[in-house]
């Protein structure tokens, strides 16, 4: 875990800056909202509206970034109003969480706006079970969260917009196929849904008081999670994260809660920390929300170590609420994500080489770069399926080998289309029939495995007298690794059966 964080490479310290603009609008809100005469609960609920503004808000464009961000109010601020008018009946209060929790979760298929405005509305009833928020405190809690979004809108578009000067990144939707209960995200808001009843049932006999930590583990074993694979060892990681940060917490939290300024630097260290590691490591991101937590506790005045062991059996309910429910209810299995991630992976690899074939052709427009970005991204979401198989705790010690081999040789071909991209990139790069005959190999390479034809087998019959690849050119060598990696990943994603790479 240590080396995934601070080992883990940031190109263009992206995650580094993300941090720090993180910690800079939060701070910057908090700030607003004491100068504005807002009480310690009001900044509270400010400063997480700017945080899930900073941190949740992922479209691929500015412009969208902005539009998402807008949309915040009109989402979570009625959610915040039904939260506290139902503060006092129990029955509807627990069946408008559970109705929350099911839309937010099925908004997931309008894409990252979608996930964006359900994770807000989520937050904002978490928010009020956690500082008991009641009608007559409605005011001032929407004057700050209108004040703290408009804080991190100016942080994040205004004094730092970093985005602008960068490439817009690929987006890569989820697979999403079917209707009704045959979509994913339908599939999912059911079971999020049940295990957070599940949850909040039992969380309410460990506590009367701190139920909703169950609700919250839940849900946020369900976000970036598909399969039952993904979200068991996210479950696992969530209450390994919490179980090291109420460590952490009793070593620095408990002892230095009633000193306010070195309390508010803890606050913003840990804010820096869930920002920096929430791209690498879930169980540090999780950590670091269990500290600042805990010192939020402490600032409020009601934490002890009683209270931290709570938080330990209500995160472990809610995680379990999650198990169960993807292992039961609607289970949408691994292997059937994995193997639609990986075939959108070779896809990649085939546009990406008939971009390269194009542009050696002498096409003005064809670039292959975008494909490599594209391609990337979609070998992230490969490596979250794979990570139940491919865990240390994994009893499946087969298919982990053979998930860790289809891994190794998908990154092969990520570096040889990298490398590929940049060669065809040099202007005085040219046609050259053995770059042709190599395209086409690689694209029926890729064909082979995705069982789409298309025109690669075609043109790599016409081309068989063509010279066969040889060693010594930058493009050739590049297609030569890249269709020696396709053949090889034919063995663990085909074999004699065609048994899928996770089954």
């Amino acid at each position: 875990m240590l080396k995934r964080v601070f080992v883990a490479p940031d190109p263009g310290r992206l995650r580094l800056r993300f941090a720090a603009r993180g910690v800079l609008g939060i701070s910057l809100a908090v700030a607003l909202c004491g100068l504005a005469g807002h009480s310690l609960v009001a900044a509270i609920t400010g400063g997480l509206a700017a945080l899930l503004a900073l941190f949740t808000v992922t479209d691929a464009t500015v412009r969208g970034q902005a539009v998402t961000t807008a949309l915040l109010p009109a989402v979570g601020l009625p959610v915040l109003g039904l939260a506290a008018v139902l503060h006092d009946l129990p029955v509807a209060r627990d069946l408008a969480f559970l109705a929350v929790v099911g839309a937010g979760v099925y908004a997931r298929r309008w894409g990252p706006r979608g996930h964006s405005l359900g994770v807000f509305a989520f937050m904002t009833f978490f928010a009020a079970q956690f500082l008991h928020t009641v009608p007559d405190q409605l005011p001032e809690l929407y004057a700050a969260v209108l004040l703290s979004l408009a804080a991190a809108s100016v942080v994040r578009f205004g004094l730092w917009c970093y985005e602008r000067r960068l490439p817009a990144p690929a987006v890569v939707a989820a697979p999403t196929g079917g209707s009704r209960l045959a979509r994913i995200t339908t599939r999912q808001a059911v079971q999020a849904t049940v295990g957070a009843g599940f949850a909040l049932a039992a969380g309410q006999v460990l506590s009367d008081q701190r139920w909703y930590w169950a609700v919250g583990a839940t849900w946020w074993v369900f976000v970036n999670t598909t399969s039952r694979g993904e979200t068991v060892v996210r479950g696992f990681r969530r209450f390994l994260g919490t179980v090291l940060g109420i460590v952490l917490g009793l070593a620095v939290a408990v002892p230095l809660h009633d000193q306010p300024v070195v309390a508010a630097v803890i606050v913003a260290l840990s804010v820096f920390g869930i920002f920096y590691t929430a791209a690498v490591s879930y169980t540090w991101m999780m950590l670091a929300v269990t500290v600042m937590a805990s010192m939020l506790y402490g600032l409020l005045g009601v934490l002890d170590p009683a209270l931290l062991a709570l938080r330990v059996g209500e995160t472990a309910v809610g995680a379990l609420g999650a198990v169960l429910a993807v292992l039961l209810v609607l289970p949408v299995t691994t292997h059937s994500v994995t193997d639609a991630w990986v075939e959108r992976a070779l896809r990649c690899v085939h546009a990406c080489t008939a971009e390269a074939a194009a542009r050696l052709a002498g096409s003005p427009t064809a670039d292959p770069a975008g494909r490599v970005a594209e391609l990337e991204s979609i070998l992230g979401r490969v490596r979250l399926s794979l990570a139940p198989l491919v865990h240390p705790f994994s009893p499946m010690r087969a298919r982990m080998g053979r998930a860790r081999h289809v891994l190794a040789l998908l990154d092969d071909c990520a570096r040889e289309v990298r490398g590929l991209a940049s060669v065809v990139a040099d202007p005085e790069a040219s046609h050259d029939a053995r770059l042709a005959a190599a395209c086409w190999r690689v694209e029926t390479a890729v064909e082979a495995l995705t069982d789409t034809p298309s025109g690669g087998a075609r043109r790599q019959t016409e081309s068989a007298t063509l010279p066969q690849l040889v060693d010594g050119e930058p493009v050739l060598a590049h297609l030569h690794a890249l269709e020696q990696a396709l053949l090889e990943l034919a063995v663990p994603l085909r074999g004699s059966n065609r048994v899928p790479v996770s089954a």
